[in-house]
């Protein structure tokens, strides 16, 4: 796979308290292109684990990373009614829209290409627009998987379609490439 040209990363420190890992439930979405954001949160090794309770309309868990506490959450309802886990939990726990890191699918950017931002536009993406219709803001991380867009046909099926076997072979290198930038940035907080 060449090397993508990376679109700009937030650059500051990412101080947060929870991440959203945002899927399908089902076994027919597990390697879909629109289950990014839980396959990435699947790969990641995390120390300490809790048990998984479900709650909220989601599985949830805590975990840590580089010394501190933070929330895992998968909203178990379908992708455009995220936000409702999220809400849930955010009351439940006193979370801000701002101490949620929410990974996800992007097809707006190309195939392997990861993107931490805070805040910024929905690109169509029914599973952030609920969250920002729970949360009443887009002032959350976003970790943005690239999966790119189709060359023809449907894009919901395209998201909803599997990935290649060779998109998988170089998924794994992806995923820890977007590890290693929500590090650099963990790493800055104070």
């Amino acid at each position: 796979m060449k090397e993508l040209q990376s679109p700009q990363q937030y650059q500051g420190p990412l101080d947060i308290k929870a991440i959203a890992f945002l899927g399908n439930p089902g076994t027919e979405y597990a390697a879909t292109r629109h289950n990014a954001g839980w396959m990435f949160g699947h790969s990641l090794q995390w120390t300490e684990l809790g048990p998984w309770q479900k709650k909220f309309k989601a599985l949830y868990s805590s975990g840590v990373l580089e010394g501190q506490k933070i929330y895992l959450l998968y909203p178990q309802t379908y992708m455009n009614l995220s936000g409702e886990s999220v809400r849930s939990f955010s009351d439940y726990f006193h979370l801000l829209a701002q101490d949620w890191l929410v990974v996800h699918d992007d097809i707006e950017l190309e195939f392997g290409q990861v993107q931490l931002q805070k805040g910024g536009g929905l690109g169509g993406h029914n599973g952030l627009r609920s969250i920002v219709a729970h949360l009443g803001t887009k002032d959350f991380f976003r970790l943005r998987l690239g999966i790119g867009r189709p060359r023809q046909g449907d894009v919901a099926s395209f998201v909803l379609g599997r990935f290649t076997s060779q998109e998988l072979v170089s998924w794994p290198e992806i995923l820890k490439r977007a590890f290693e930038i929500i590090l650099a940035s963990w790493r800055q907080t104070p």
